[in-house]
């Protein structure tokens, strides 16, 4: 097999990556660079090393897309030991007390999930990257100690039973940024009579990369002899992050202006609101703010002069 490039370089995009149980964020983060030689990349949102599947991984000018991904909805499949918990509501630690698990049914557990539906708030965990006093809260908990955490606004879109069988519930959720899977399942076990804690969890998606295919460690390695061409083929452009927002055309001199950070005029009158920029041939530039006057200005552009 071929090696990754020695020599970092310019790489731009976004990939769609599977991060495998076992591996940190940072760490899947490095090994997928590494492979691709690239100058720059950062992760969209961290995933534990006990939960698998999406993490967005975004090079060169694509980083700057980082910030949206984050506050996006993502979407989990979780599954749910009943009948016990642990310290860290997941695998992570040993079961600390366990109860009995009453007779249910579907209908019961559907009507559980669906409780949940809707704006409402939420206790963080103490197995959680929070910070108190300069502290991450995981730290403390693994002292022994629990302080008191603020509740914070959390909003599930969507959450449906998959299947239930010896005291195993799994279900899938969509849920707001900030929201903690964990203290989800808990509260869910508490409300079905019972203790519980996350013995699987996979990303299944990121707002707005629903339903497209995630790339394996294995999948990139097999590409490696083709060299940046294959490679550079998973990568998605910057601007499908932004796929939401309207779009807005420039002639030559007005991309020169608004790369010098001018407020200049679009091929069209532009409407209110952030817009997607782009040059003659489709070539994305950034975001940009329509005027009242029917002009755009930048807010972040992705290319240079």
């Amino acid at each position: 097999m071929s090696r990754p490039p020695r020599h970092h370089r310019d790489v731009d995009g976004i990939l769609l990556f599977d991060k495998p149980l076992g591996l940190s964020s940072n760490a899947a983060l490095q090994q997928v660079r590494g492979l691709f030689g690239a100058k720059k990349a950062g992760h969209a949102g961290s995933l534990d090393p006990l939960a698998s599947g999406l993490l967005p991984i975004c090079f060169g000018q694509a980083t700057k897309v980082c910030g949206r991904l984050l506050t996006s909805g993502k979407t989990y499949y979780v599954g749910v030991q009943l009948g016990a918990t642990t310290p860290s509501l997941d695998c992570e630690t040993d079961v600390s007390a366990t109860a009995p698990v009453p007779a249910l049914s579907d209908a019961v557990i559907d009507a559980v999930l669906a409780s949940f539906m809707g704006e409402q708030t939420q206790v963080p965990p103490m197995h959680s990257a929070l910070k108190h006093q300069g502290e991450r809260l995981y730290e403390l908990a693994r002292r022994g100690e629990s302080v008191e955490r603020e509740s914070r606004r959390i909003v599930i879109d969507r959450i449906a039973r998959q299947r239930f069988a010896d005291h195993r519930l799994a279900f899938e959720v969509r849920c707001s940024k900030g929201t903690y899977i964990r203290s989800l399942a808990a509260d869910i076990a508490g409300k079905l009579g019972t203790l519980g804690y996350v013995a699987e969890l996979r990303r299944l998606a990121v707002d707005p990369f629903d339903g497209l295919p995630l790339r394996t460690l294995s999948q990139i390695e097999q590409l490696l002899p083709g060299g940046a061409a294959a490679l550079d083929a998973l990568l998605l452009p910057a601007d499908t992050a932004f796929a939401d927002l309207a779009d807005t055309h420039l002639n030559p001199s007005s991309v020169q202006a608004l790369l010098q950070g001018q407020t200049v005029t679009a091929l069209m009158p532009a409407p209110a609101g952030q817009l997607r920029a782009y040059a003659a041939g489709g070539r994305f530039l950034g975001l940009v703010e329509g005027q009242p006057d029917g002009r755009v200005r930048p807010t972040r552009l992705f290319v240079g002069l």
